[in-house]
């Protein structure tokens, strides 16, 4: 087993990542900006580095100084987390050259899968069911764009290839504006990614966001840990996320689930990931794979009882995959609500001190967070403070337990979006199962 891990993160992440490898017996080392010292992992871990001031491209995202503090303190292993740098190819390159082990894919595979292009290309060659496309980037053949997307139908999109996180892609819902909303595409790719390819898809217009979630190793062995529904979202940000999907019948399960598997041996996946599709009509369609953890693996682990972190600590130290697709049994409903410092109504960052701080709990509650009463809730990064969970034998006593944990929950000092949650909660639509990824938005008047 790995004998000392670098966390290459903040906040929640690391706070998880550190305890799996309490678990696990191995010695963890926290790198931190010079706002984030009383984080309470930089407070726990066996040994803590400063790597630069509060900005993350000056902290975070500096490759040469996470590197430099694995080498001071003997580090084996790093774990990127979510974020950040976990998904990239070159700072995952550079840590295997240095001679570390990198806790996630190959760099190689993080490339194919971080261009959306080559990533779509190798899910049908998989046999995974994709979205009706360009098959490819769009080239200045204009006449052939044209003809693309009259084929296609409007309405279509227009993606950025490097893009994500919502980020990189317009709609256009007729001819007369393709031309330009590609230059437009291209030109914000350019500057937000560093890559002006873009492509073109078929506009889904109501679907869900449903997901995979899959384990494989070094040795050919890759199992999926079902589904998760993510479709409540506001500006492409997820907000609450459950697990399984409602409406999402076992077969559909077997068969997709079986096919994202199938995906990762044959791309040579290794660690934990997650195969993103849109639902529409009782069909599923890829559209991105991520090669990291996610925010939401709570709720698949709590459905599943497999520790997706520690899976993934394992799986980098060549052990080969403790489960088989057998051992995998859905059990009950889990639901997860994101708690941002942020005011519910303006959705304005809410940074600042936490004068009082009480979890919930109760069977089946579940609460990620790094925060505690009087920590300083820093202006410099993503908004989420924690992830509170709710487990129970089916959606509606998951529902009963969220509603109650929400109740309990008290964060005084800074704003919160937790009266944001309790409304989703008691929402008639949601509360059915199955709303569009639109209808957050739309509910709220966006």
């Amino acid at each position: 087993m790995i004998e000392k891990v670098l966390i290459a993160n903040r906040g929640e992440i690391a706070l998880r990542i550190l305890r799996a490898c309490r678990e696990l017996g191995i010695k963890t080392v926290a790198v931190h900006s010079e706002a984030d010292r009383d984080l309470k992992h930089v407070l726990l871990a066996d040994e803590s580095v400063c790597i630069g001031p509060a900005p993350s491209r000056d902290s975070y995202l500096q490759i040469p100084a996470i590197i430099s503090a694995a080498e001071v303190t003997d580090t084996v292993a790093i774990h990127p987390g979510y974020g950040f740098l976990s998904e990239n190819a070159d700072f995952a390159e550079r840590v295997e050259r240095s001679g570390f082990i990198f806790i996630g894919p190959r760099p190689e595979t993080i490339r194919l899968m971080g261009d959306k292009v080559s990533a779509i290309n190798a899910m049908r060659a998989a046999g995974v069911p994709c979205v009706p496309g360009s098959d490819g980037p769009l080239d200045e053949d204009k006449r052939r764009t044209m003809e693309i997307a009259r084929q296609i139908g409007y309405p279509v999109i227009i993606k950025a290839a490097g893009g994500g996180g919502g980020r990189g892609m317009r709609v256009v819902h007729s001819e007369a504006t393709l031309l330009n909303s590609i230059a437009l595409t291209r030109a914000e790719a350019a500057a937000a990614f560093g890559n002006e390819t873009v492509y073109m898809e078929k506009y889904l217009e109501n679907p869900r966001h449903i997901e995979f979630q899959v384990l494989a190793d070094q040795h050919g062995n890759a199992i999926h840990l079902g589904e998760r529904d993510c479709s409540m979202q506001r500006r492409h940000q997820k907000v609450v996320e459950e697990a399984p999907a409602p409406g999402i019948t076992e077969e559909q399960r077997r068969r997709i689930g079986e096919r994202c598997a199938e995906a990762c041996r044959t791309i040579g996946y290794r660690g934990a990931g997650t195969f993103e599709f849109l639902y529409e009509n009782g069909e599923f369609y890829f559209i991105e794979m991520n090669t990291r953890v996610q925010v939401e693996h709570p709720v698949t682990e709590m459905i599943t009882g497999v520790d997706i972190v520690r899976e993934q600590i394992r799986i980098a130290a060549d052990e080969p995959l403790r489960y088989r697709q057998e051992d995998i049994e859905i059990r009950g409903h889990a639901i997860e609500c994101r708690i941002n410092a942020e005011d519910s109504e303006t959705f304005r960052p809410s940074p600042g001190r936490i004068e009082e701080f009480h979890g919930p709990g109760g069977p089946g509650i579940r609460l990620d967070t790094h925060i505690y009463s009087g920590y300083v809730v820093p202006p410099y990064y993503d908004s989420m403070i924690g992830k509170l969970i709710a487990h129970g034998e089916d959606r509606d006593s998951a529902l009963a337990r969220m509603c109650n944990a929400l109740r309990e929950t008290v964060i005084e000092g800074i704003s919160t979006n937790i009266p944001l949650q309790r409304q989703i909660m008691k929402d008639v639509a949601f509360r059915a199962g199955g709303a569009n990824i639109h209808y957050l938005e739309k509910k709220l008047g966006m």
